[in-house]
């Protein structure tokens, strides 16, 4: 055999990372950045809530990264509100993001919202 035969083969994870294929969102789901975790804040009256504080369901705004056909009303770079206990967490391409059924999304904020509350993010 001679060198110009013999090919050098990548590690599993190289192969992976060339093999990346496009997603595609099915029906009525959204694919919602991971919420970063908060830590610790401070509520209006400037108390600190430390990050292992148990909060009553608490909903969280993120950004729209897809959408499936049948969505209606949210569009990628939208940012929603859900609640995280209804949505499943996957990670794609390495990153983390969640799934949610678009009946599950509580309210959106966008720049291309022609009426809404008066209220902005």
């Amino acid at each position: 055999m001679t060198n110009e035969s013999l090919k050098v083969v990548d590690s599993p994870k190289a192969v992976l990372e060339q093999d990346r294929q496009p997603v595609t969102m099915l029906n009525d789901r959204v694919l919602v950045h991971l919420p970063q975790s908060e830590g610790e804040r401070r509520s209006r009256s400037g108390i600190l809530i430390p990050a292992t504080a148990e909060m009553a369901k608490r909903l969280s705004w993120s950004e729209v990264a897809a959408v499936g056909p049948q969505v209606r009303t949210v569009k990628p770079s939208d940012t929603v509100l859900f609640d995280p206990q209804e949505c499943f967490e996957v990670e794609v391409h390495g990153e983390q993001y969640l799934i949610v059924r678009e009946r599950d999304l509580h309210a959106m904020a966008s720049s291309r919202l022609d009426t809404g509350t008066g209220l902005y993010l």
